[in-house]
């Protein structure tokens, strides 16, 4: 079907008027009879018939300019689509995140993003750390936010850190610990409660043991997610190495203390996480602007 007929037949069908359609488009009254003649002969059907000086539409042409009518709504309808996908204000963010962000800090970026952008569907997952670089660099996620070692990236992985939080030990208020220094072998010898392997902040604490020659601590209790390793150690059992944007409110309240172990301080990276030389979609970089703008460090 010849598509430029349809739309000059569309024209004339809007306007009423074969001059008014030439006007609209500018291509001469002769240019347009002849197409719309064509057309005829192409579909087999009158689709205008002589009405006094001017024309009107046969029956079939009524329906056809119907058809018409919806299709180039439709194309409207793609074209308004395909400029706001362009500007970011329509389409899809898959973002993983790791259980620090996700928890603490992906849910105001969201509420904040989505006042601007409603439209920009988000799909979010939480997981450790390993699985959320997987998830990237399998290409199932566009961005993941992470919690972690700024040296643990792949090389393949680009990073933007928005800011650091420090990593702290805490015990529960009645424990020998609370608020008390100690060294980190004597640390270690305290049952901690952590989270699954895999876990960035884990990671952090086997690693530390392994830089001062320390023994590794006992992980007698394993979660799957940070507020029931937490309530654990408030409940009073063991001891919790973990960044202090989780922490800081149960210690102002007075529901955990911290350890301070001696010569030890050690801080999070909190990073934007991209796969290097492949561009964003405009909905991900309003998204990261978003996050720049407003880090929320707690």
């Amino acid at each position: 079907m010849n598509l430029h007929a349809l739309r000059l037949f569309h024209v004339i069908a809007s306007t009423g008027s074969v001059t008014r359609a030439s006007e609209l488009l500018n291509i001469s009254q002769p240019a347009i009879t002849a197409q719309i003649k064509k057309f005829e002969k192409e579909l087999l059907l009158p689709l205008l018939k002589p009405q006094g000086r001017g024309i009107a539409l046969t029956d079939a042409g009524e329906e056809i300019a119907l058809l018409a009518k919806r299709l180039f709504a439709v194309e409207q309808q793609i074209e308004q689509y395909a400029r706001e996908y362009r500007n970011g204000s329509h389409g899809c963010i898959r973002l993983a995140a790791t259980y620090l962000p996700a928890h603490f800090l992906i849910p105001t970026w969201i509420a904040t993003f989505k006042q601007q952008y409603e439209q920009v569907e988000m799909i979010i997952t939480t997981t450790n750390s390993n699985d959320a670089l997987k998830q990237l660099l399998h290409v199932d996620v566009d961005i993941a936010i992470y919690g972690g070692m700024p040296e643990a990236y792949p090389d393949s992985i680009q990073t933007e850190e928005l800011f650091r939080d420090e990593l702290w030990f805490v015990v529960a208020p009645g424990h020998r610990y609370a608020n008390q220094q100690v060294s980190l072998s004597d640390m270690m010898k305290e049952p901690f409660v952590m989270r699954e392997e895999g876990s960035s902040t884990r990671e952090r604490l086997l690693s530390l043991c392994r830089t001062y020659n320390s023994s590794t601590p006992t992980i007698s209790l394993q979660f799957n997610g940070l507020h029931e390793a937490i309530t654990a150690v408030i409940a009073g059992y063991g001891a919790n190495f973990v960044s202090s944007l989780v922490v800081r409110d149960y210690v102002k309240r007075g529901e955990l203390c911290r350890v301070y172990v001696e010569g030890i301080h050690l801080t999070n990276s909190i990073a934007i996480c991209t796969r290097k030389h492949e561009p964003l979609s405009a909905s991900t970089m309003n998204f990261i602007r978003m996050i720049r703008a407003n880090p929320v460090r707690g």
